[in-house]
């Protein structure tokens, strides 16, 4: 039950994603596209955004102690999402997959942690410098 409500807030953000993207077609559907450095980090502070701005809502006290992420995480996501789909050529369903599996990959990490505290931190303050280098 608690994966199920982490993974809501992504529903959410994912169908925030503009209509426009949503409607390019993959280049090639078929094949399974491999982010470069850049992209995977782009996946990966979507979906900590995701899980923590969900955790806010919550009122989660270790997810409180990060800015507010909301509006701003959720606007990263969107252009994040955009971005991934025009250069890696993939449809919106399948930056849907992807972000599913780091969501997933971060629960896996939370969850194994020693110290759970840290792990999150350890992952969010890259994606909050990324946040603010990127204006948000």
């Amino acid at each position: 039950m608690k994966a199920a409500r982490a993974l809501l807030p992504l529903g959410l953000l994912l169908a925030a994603i503009p209509a426009l993207a949503q409607d390019k077609p993959a280049a090639d559907s078929s094949s399974d596209p491999t982010p470069n450095l850049e992209q995977a980090m782009m996946l990966r502070c979507s979906a900590a955004f995701a899980l923590v701005s969900g955790d806010q809502a919550r009122g989660d006290r270790l997810a409180l102690g990060y800015p507010p992420l909301g509006q701003r995480g959720r606007e990263f996501f969107v252009r994040a999402s955009a971005q991934l789909m025009d250069e890696m050529h993939v449809s919106h369903d399948q930056v849907e997959a992807m972000l599913r599996e780091q969501v997933a990959e971060l629960q896996r990490g939370s969850s194994a942690a020693k110290d759970r505290a840290a792990y999150v931190d350890a992952v969010m303050q890259p994606c909050l410098e990324e946040l603010v280098a990127n204006g948000f």
